[in-house]
């Protein structure tokens, strides 16, 4: 890491850049402060990323993975089955009424 001020910045922009393109970071300092970081800028990939976090842990998906799901599960996914955290959504639910009010009002 190397440390310049503005005005050698100036003057050997291109010395700088060249050591950047190495690798190097350069601070830009205004009175010995820093003010700027050129940093070298990370190159593009030349081979694809890997699919999946794991992919190169060992792990492998057992055949029985891509087997069609069972009716009863299927059916919960499609939303055909009512919820069992929610239990009997055929009862009415005082919470989820809307507020309405009192059709009478007392004199």
């Amino acid at each position: 890491m190397q440390t310049i001020n503005i005005h050698e910045a100036k003057a050997k922009l291109s010395e700088y850049l060249s050591a950047v393109e190495a690798g190097e970071t350069v601070i830009i300092c205004r009175r010995n402060v820093p003010v700027a970081e050129i940093v070298p800028i990370r190159q593009a990939r030349k081979e694809p990323r890997p699919v999946g976090l794991a992919c190169d842990a060992g792990y492998e998906i057992p055949a029985s993975f891509f087997d069609p799901l069972p009716d009863d599960l299927l059916a919960a996914f499609n939303g055909e089955l009512p919820d069992p955290l929610l239990g009997n959504m055929n009862q009415p639910v005082p919470s989820l009424i809307a507020a309405e009010p009192p059709t009478r009002y007392k004199k």
